[in-house]
């Protein structure tokens, strides 16, 4: 059974999974609803600057979560 998922494990890290949601809130809106018309340049611009953090910042979560663990463990 994976340990990766642990209440205080999730505690921890919530830290990030809100900005996680906040970002991808925002990318969806701006692809719905386009404010500056669906044109190549900024609907790519605009994507690029929503899912590029979104990538790292999930990177950076799932990372945080193995060392946290990782960490337990080693205690033990």
């Amino acid at each position: 059974m994976s340990t990766l998922f642990t209440r205080e494990a999730i505690l921890d890290i919530v830290v990030n999974i809100v900005p996680l949601g906040i970002i991808a809130f925002f990318a969806v809106l701006f692809v719905v609803f386009a404010p500056w018309g669906y044109e190549p340049f900024p609907m790519f611009l605009m994507v690029g600057l929503h899912i590029v953090p979104f990538v790292f910042l999930a990177l950076i979560t799932y990372l945080t979560l193995r060392a946290i663990e990782g960490g337990g463990v080693r205690e033990e």
